[in-house]
Protein backbone atom coordinates (compact mmCIF):
# COMPACT_ATOMS: atom_id res chain seq x y z
CA UNK A 1 0.00 0.00 0.00
CA UNK A 2 1.26 3.47 -0.79
CA UNK A 3 1.80 6.49 1.41
CA UNK A 4 -0.64 8.50 -0.71
CA UNK A 5 -3.53 6.27 0.32
CA UNK A 6 -3.24 7.05 4.03
CA UNK A 7 -1.51 10.43 4.33
CA UNK A 8 -3.28 13.53 5.57
CA UNK A 9 -4.07 15.85 2.67
CA UNK A 10 -4.78 19.00 4.67
CA UNK A 11 -1.33 20.45 5.25
CA UNK A 12 -0.57 23.63 7.14
CA UNK A 13 2.26 25.49 5.43
CA UNK A 14 4.34 28.58 6.04
CA UNK A 15 7.07 30.46 4.21
CA UNK A 16 10.74 30.54 5.20
CA UNK A 17 10.65 34.35 5.41
CA UNK A 18 7.78 34.41 7.92
CA UNK A 19 8.75 35.31 11.46
CA UNK A 20 8.92 32.66 14.14
CA UNK A 21 6.14 34.22 16.21
CA UNK A 22 3.80 33.94 13.21
CA UNK A 23 4.74 30.27 12.90
CA UNK A 24 3.99 29.64 16.58
CA UNK A 25 0.66 31.45 16.25
CA UNK A 26 -0.15 29.38 13.14
CA UNK A 27 0.56 26.19 15.07
CA UNK A 28 -1.68 27.31 17.93
CA UNK A 29 -4.54 28.39 15.65
CA UNK A 30 -4.45 25.14 13.68
CA UNK A 31 -3.76 22.86 16.67
CA UNK A 32 -0.66 21.37 15.06
CA UNK A 33 2.98 21.04 16.05
CA UNK A 34 4.33 20.67 12.52
CA UNK A 35 4.45 23.07 9.59
CA UNK A 36 5.74 22.35 6.12
CA UNK A 37 7.84 25.22 4.83
CA UNK A 38 7.15 25.75 1.14
CA UNK A 39 8.33 27.86 -1.75
CA UNK A 40 6.47 28.38 -4.99
CA UNK A 41 8.02 26.53 -7.93
CA UNK A 42 6.36 26.74 -11.33
CA UNK A 43 3.07 27.63 -9.65
CA UNK A 44 3.26 24.71 -7.22
CA UNK A 45 4.04 24.64 -3.51
CA UNK A 46 7.19 22.60 -2.97
CA UNK A 47 8.54 21.65 0.46
CA UNK A 48 11.93 23.13 1.36
CA UNK A 49 11.86 22.49 5.09
CA UNK A 50 9.79 21.64 8.13
CA UNK A 51 9.30 23.40 11.43
CA UNK A 52 8.13 21.66 14.57
CA UNK A 53 7.12 22.96 17.96
CA UNK A 54 10.08 20.98 19.26
CA UNK A 55 12.42 22.91 16.92
CA UNK A 56 11.20 26.14 18.49
CA UNK A 57 11.71 24.84 22.01
CA UNK A 58 15.11 23.16 21.49
CA UNK A 59 16.73 25.56 19.02
CA UNK A 60 15.34 28.84 20.33
CA UNK A 61 13.67 28.89 23.73
CA UNK A 62 16.03 26.50 25.53
CA UNK A 63 19.02 28.49 24.29
CA UNK A 64 17.53 31.81 25.41
CA UNK A 65 17.43 33.21 21.89
CA UNK A 66 14.93 36.02 21.27
CA UNK A 67 12.34 34.45 18.93
CA UNK A 68 11.42 37.92 17.70
CA UNK A 69 14.76 38.13 15.91
CA UNK A 70 14.33 34.91 13.92
CA UNK A 71 12.47 33.77 10.83
CA UNK A 72 11.12 30.32 10.07
CA UNK A 73 14.09 29.82 7.74
CA UNK A 74 16.50 30.43 10.61
CA UNK A 75 14.96 27.65 12.68
CA UNK A 76 13.49 25.10 10.28
CA UNK A 77 14.99 21.77 9.35
CA UNK A 78 16.18 22.17 5.78
CA UNK A 79 15.94 19.43 3.16
CA UNK A 80 13.77 17.11 5.26
CA UNK A 81 12.94 13.57 4.31
CA UNK A 82 10.25 13.86 1.62
CA UNK A 83 8.45 10.89 0.08
CA UNK A 84 6.42 10.45 -3.08
CA UNK A 85 2.76 9.53 -2.93
CA UNK A 86 3.51 6.16 -4.50
CA UNK A 87 6.15 5.19 -1.93
CA UNK A 88 5.43 2.05 0.03
CA UNK A 89 4.43 2.56 3.66
CA UNK A 90 6.89 -0.03 5.04
CA UNK A 91 9.84 1.50 3.17
CA UNK A 92 8.85 4.98 4.32
CA UNK A 93 8.58 3.83 7.94
CA UNK A 94 12.10 2.42 7.75
CA UNK A 95 13.40 5.78 6.53
CA UNK A 96 11.47 7.63 9.23
CA UNK A 97 12.84 5.28 11.87
CA UNK A 98 16.38 5.77 10.63
CA UNK A 99 16.07 9.54 10.97
CA UNK A 100 13.93 9.51 14.10
CA UNK A 101 11.12 11.57 12.54
CA UNK A 102 7.38 11.23 13.16
CA UNK A 103 6.09 13.06 10.09
CA UNK A 104 7.17 13.48 6.48
CA UNK A 105 5.93 15.69 3.66
CA UNK A 106 4.41 13.76 0.77
CA UNK A 107 4.86 15.04 -2.77
CA UNK A 108 3.21 14.36 -6.10
CA UNK A 109 4.88 13.52 -9.38
CA UNK A 110 5.92 17.14 -10.05
CA UNK A 111 7.38 17.55 -6.55
CA UNK A 112 4.36 19.50 -5.34
CA UNK A 113 3.22 19.17 -1.74
CA UNK A 114 0.41 16.62 -1.65
CA UNK A 115 0.13 15.73 2.03
CA UNK A 116 1.90 14.72 5.22
CA UNK A 117 2.36 11.20 6.50
CA UNK A 118 2.44 10.97 10.28
CA UNK A 119 2.84 8.01 12.56
CA UNK A 120 -0.76 8.72 13.62
CA UNK A 121 -1.87 8.06 10.02
CA UNK A 122 -0.02 4.74 10.05
CA UNK A 123 -1.47 3.73 13.43
CA UNK A 124 -5.00 4.59 12.23
CA UNK A 125 -4.42 2.43 9.16
CA UNK A 126 -3.10 -0.46 11.25
CA UNK A 127 -6.01 -0.24 13.68
CA UNK A 128 -8.39 -0.59 10.74
CA UNK A 129 -6.49 -3.61 9.48
CA UNK A 130 -6.48 -5.20 12.93
CA UNK A 131 -10.25 -4.62 13.19
CA UNK A 132 -10.68 -6.44 9.87
CA UNK A 133 -8.58 -9.35 11.12
CA UNK A 134 -10.50 -9.57 14.40
CA UNK A 135 -13.82 -9.36 12.54
CA UNK A 136 -12.75 -12.12 10.19
CA UNK A 137 -11.86 -14.38 13.10
CA UNK A 138 -15.18 -13.67 14.87
CA UNK A 139 -17.17 -14.27 11.69
CA UNK A 140 -15.31 -17.53 11.05
CA UNK A 141 -16.29 -18.73 14.51
CA UNK A 142 -19.95 -17.72 13.93
CA UNK A 143 -19.97 -19.47 10.57
CA UNK A 144 -18.50 -22.60 12.11
CA UNK A 145 -21.13 -22.56 14.87
CA UNK A 146 -23.92 -22.23 12.31
CA UNK A 147 -22.78 -25.14 10.15
CA UNK A 148 -22.17 -27.46 13.10
CA UNK A 149 -25.69 -27.08 14.51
Amino acid sequence: MSVGTICTRKVITIGADDDLAAAAACMRENHVGYLVVTEPFVGLRTPVGVLTDRDIVIKVMAKGVDPGTLTVGDTMTRDPLVVKEGAEIAETLQKMRGLGVRRVPVVGTAGELAGVLSLDDVVDHLVGQLANIAGSMRNAQRYEQQITR
